[in-house]
């Protein structure tokens, strides 16, 4: 049996990471690429992408970091990032569906119902559908790791991003589900994380993070760092080979004072 090389556990596998240009995809792709891993990240601007790809060699030079143009919502999009991350080694040995959108903020009763249905289409709907077809890549036969990135906004109510925490909830549902359907071959675990210093949380904290950080018993946020080491963690199986199923609460100790 061979010694894996600690600095990089991920070496040889294949990492596909949904919305990877910024933020917690961009860090998630960062820390993969690092540990050894090729890794397709996916977007919808090139220019991002590429601004995301130097970023990631920054972190891993002699990485094999591959971007592509897709719309999470789109079926040929989806289909056409896994074949690109497959492309070496026939199959995706890791998912992170890291892609989330939310336009509606307020009350449920005011809100637009095809913006609902497209927060529950591109946050859950295809979540699954990059697993489906990773799974008829390749991952089904080889196995696998899959984390869906949730949000502790699908743990309890916020009153101010309801649809989104719905979505999120589903999600979290949707990852029991599958670990129960999946294993032993393929892993799913998901991660719930409260706010993260990102473009997409900004304006959760950016009027007073000083104040907002208050409240977390770690008296800090989130970062797309804190992310990307519980991601790095789950997929890698020497170290979490005995974890399906689950949804670990990222928060600075938030939710344990209730």
């Amino acid at each position: 049996m061979g010694v894996t090389d600690v600095t990089q556990p991920l070496s040889g596998r294949t990492a596909l990471v949904t919305g990877g240009s910024r933020g917690i995809g961009l860090g998630t792709a960062s820390v993969l690429a690092a540990r050894g891993a090729t890794v397709t990240v996916t977007g919808r601007k090139p220019d991002a992408l590429a601004a995301a790809e130097a970023t990631i060699r920054e972190a891993a030079p002699d990485a094999d970091v591959r971007t592509i143009v897709a719309n999470t919502g789109s079926a040929d999009d989806r289909r056409a990032a896994v074949e690109l991350a497959a492309r070496d080694r026939g199959t995706v040995d890791i998912l992170v569906n890291n892609t989330g959108i939310n336009p509606v903020y307020g009350p449920l009763m005011d809100a637009d119902l095809d913006a609902v249905r497209k927060i529950f289409d591109v946050n859950v709907v295809a979540a699954l559908g990059y697993l489906q077809e990773c799974h008829r890549a390749g991952m089904g036969r080889t196995g696998g790791a899959v984390v869906n990135i949730a949000s502790t906004a699908g743990l309890r109510s916020t009153r101010v991003i309801a649809a989104y925490g719905a979505s999120k909830a589903a999600l979290i549902r949707l990852t029991a589900e599958l670990a129960a359907e999946l294993g032993p071959g393929i892993r799913v675990n998901a991660i719930a994380p409260n706010i993260v210093k990102t473009q997409f949380a900004e304006a959760l904290y950016s009027a007073d993070e000083e104040g907002v950080a208050s409240r977390f018993p770690l008296k800090r946020l989130g970062t797309p760092a804190d992310v990307a080491e519980l991601v790095a963690f789950l997929v890698d199986d020497e170290r979490s080979g005995w974890i399906s199923g689950e949804t670990i609460t990222l928060d600075g100790g938030l939710l344990a004072g209730g």
